[in-house]
């Protein structure tokens, strides 16, 4: 059971019986009344987000979230599929949605951790961070460089991104897999 001052970000409630995580919280107290925890929560499964108070009554339940290692296998027509870490005879798929554009950078073999509540899969957590090859790179060009030059080049999943002028065909660069931007060489 948790408190009214307990709901900070990053934790994950029941408010409903339906799982929220809090993303913003305020405890602000008026003259002469009780507490009042403000928060906003997002919806782990359905993605979208409330305003709710909490009074200093308010007894609160944790939700319980799992998780568990899996390992992407591939991606084929929008499905995406994966093993269990320990065990390769379960698989399961999920769809587009739940991967989204940082499925771009990821390769077979990959470790992933998956969030489940109540038995449902409702996440899949990528590493922020993948390390990948450059493929196809064209040959530096000269000009203003002041600002520091980029050009575009062509990774080992298909992806183009923009990196710094020395970057060379055959390079592996670090990849921010949430922003889809170049971060460093290896």
């Amino acid at each position: 059971m948790l408190n009214y001052n307990e709901i900070k970000p990053g934790v994950a409630v029941l408010v409903e019986g339906e799982p929220y995580v809090c993303t913003w919280n305020n405890i602000m107290q008026k003259q002469q009344r009780r507490p009042v925890n403000q928060t906003k929560l997002r919806h782990l499964i359905k993605g979208n987000s409330i305003e709710h108070s909490f009074q200093q009554a308010d007894k609160l339940t944790e939700a319980e979230i799992e998780t568990k290692p899996a390992v992407f296998i591939y991606q084929r027509n929008g499905e995406w599929f994966f093993h269990d870490a320990k065990d390769k005879s379960k698989r399961f798929s999920v769809g587009d949605d739940m991967i989204g554009e940082a499925g771009k950078f990821i390769l077979a073999n990959t470790a992933v951790d998956t969030l489940w509540f109540n038995e449902k899969l409702f996440r899949v957590k990528l590493p922020i961070k993948m390390e990948l090859k450059v493929k196809e790179a064209p040959p530096n060009t000269r000009g203003n460089t002041a600002q520091g030059g980029t050009k575009v080049v062509t990774l080992e999943t298909g992806v183009n991104i923009d990196v710094p002028m020395f970057v060379n065909e055959g390079d592996t660069i670090r990849v921010n897999t949430e922003t889809g931007e170049y971060v460093e060489r290896v």
